[in-house]
């Protein structure tokens, strides 16, 4: 890749990152809120274990009865430590400020339920809006380009080491946190407490884009070189390019197609959008990916 190709990438994940920073700013701060007031008012009174470094928090306090704000943020940094040995400096950033702000949320919503007053007792009804309310928040921080920290760090790691996808490192980091949860609490906790998963799962792909973990991207630009070396340098994804004749004009044209998770959407758009506005491109759900790294 030449000075003036790298240089550009550079420019345009710049002003990928300056537009709307405030609003994303303010979605990631509101986002981390709402998840702490989920998991203060729905999920810790009632021992719902929906995975996470907030699900660790919650076993070890019904074990040993250890201060929540404590547990999370001290996991935290122990992840972040692993993240910035095992995954680099530039990926442990981006899990910076999730990681010490959201224990800090957990600290300061502590209270809501003296000031919202919620019948605990329906266990069903608080894994039902628990995991809606705590799905909204997470949406909006994914959203917003940012990430919660916590296991998404493990998650990360997985997917280096062990080539697993995030998917699967996902469904290996959080349902063993889960699992864990039926022997302090019970098996009816457990079976509440997969209800609130499934559902933040769901509301949580709402509110980002669609349903699925992952987006497939078909895209066709005079810019092909450029915007693969983009997505091969800067998004660290892999790209498909397929040779491929105009229907009406017979001109030959190649599509690249990339699958990346749902989080990263919207950076490969701006992406695209940036290096040619006349690209044209249809995004479509990718509900089961195979392969690759």
């Amino acid at each position: 890749m030449n000075f003036l190709s790298q240089t550009r990438n550079f420019k345009i994940l710049e002003r990928i990152n300056e537009k709307a920073r405030t609003k994303r700013l303010i979605s990631f701060i509101l986002g981390s809120f709402i998840i702490a007031i989920s998991y203060n008012l729905f999920l810790a009174p009632n021992n719902l274990v929906a995975g996470g470094v907030s699900g660790i928090a919650i076993i070890l306090k019904g074990l040993f009865g250890f201060d929540d704000f404590i547990v999370i943020l001290v996991s935290n940094i122990i992840l972040l430590i692993m993240s910035y040995f095992l995954l680099g400096k530039e990926k442990t950033k981006a899990s910076v400020l999730g990681s010490l702000f959201f224990p800090i949320c957990v600290k300061l919503t502590a209270s809501i339920g003296q000031i919202i007053d919620i019948d605990t007792s329906q266990i069903l009804i608080s894994a039902v809006f628990g995991g809606v309310v705590y799905g909204i928040g997470i949406g909006m921080i994914f959203k917003a380009g940012f990430t919660s920290g916590g296991t998404d760090i493990l998650n990360q790691i997985f997917n280096k080491y062990f080539k697993m996808s995030i998917g699967k490192s996902m469904l290996c980091t959080d349902g063993v946190i889960t699992l864990l949860s039926a022997f302090v609490f019970g098996t009816n906790k457990l079976m509440y407490s997969i209800i609130v998963l499934y559902i933040i799962s769901m509301m949580s792909d709402r509110v980002i884009l669609g349903v699925s973990d992952s987006k497939a991207f078909y895209i066709i630009t005079d810019e092909d070189k450029a915007i693969k070396e983009y997505i091969l340098k800067y998004l660290n994804h892999g790209v498909t390019v397929f040779n491929a004749k105009g229907g009406y004009a017979k001109e030959k044209q190649n599509v690249l197609m990339c699958v990346l998770p749902t989080k990263d959407y919207y950076r490969l758009k701006e992406g695209i959008m940036e290096i040619d506005p006349e690209a044209f491109f249809v995004v479509t759900d990718a509900y089961e990916v195979f392969g690759g790294e």
